[in-house]
């Protein structure tokens, strides 16, 4: 492993962890921290923007290759699935409908456990 792989891996583990405590502390209103959650959010973010030099330099410009539609297909269809699937769940969790919320996160399930399946059936079809 090269050492700003190392880098980038370790400032995106601290950056995205200070940005989740501030968003935290700012979300969260028992705390009465929102400023400082702000603050702290900053931080964190700015932690992570340093990610972009370190990248920029361990990583050369590449070619444009033509759009691999499976793989665009793909990203829409997980992050579908994963919302319906996160809608049911957080149904369950709070005092939403108990049943809706089941019947949402197991929808939600399906689509992400179906995901490769119709990844690998656009991959042949092309």
């Amino acid at each position: 492993m090269k050492k700003e792989t190392l880098l980038e891996i370790i400032l995106g583990t601290i950056g995205g962890l200070i940005f989740a405590i501030g968003m935290c502390m700012c979300l969260i209103p028992e705390w009465n921290l929102f400023k400082v959650g702000v603050v702290v959010s900053i931080v964190g973010f700015i932690i992570l923007l340093g990610i972009i030099p370190v990248y920029k330099t361990s990583h050369p410009k590449k070619e444009h290759a033509p759009v691999n539609w499976g793989i665009v297909a793909t990203w829409i269809i997980g992050v579908i699935g994963a919302l319906v699937m996160g809608f049911g769940m957080s149904q369950v969790m709070t005092d939403g409908n108990m049943v809706l919320g089941l019947i949402f996160g197991v929808i939600g399930l399906i689509v992400c456990v179906l995901n490769y399946p119709i990844y690998a059936y656009i991959k042949s079809n092309k």
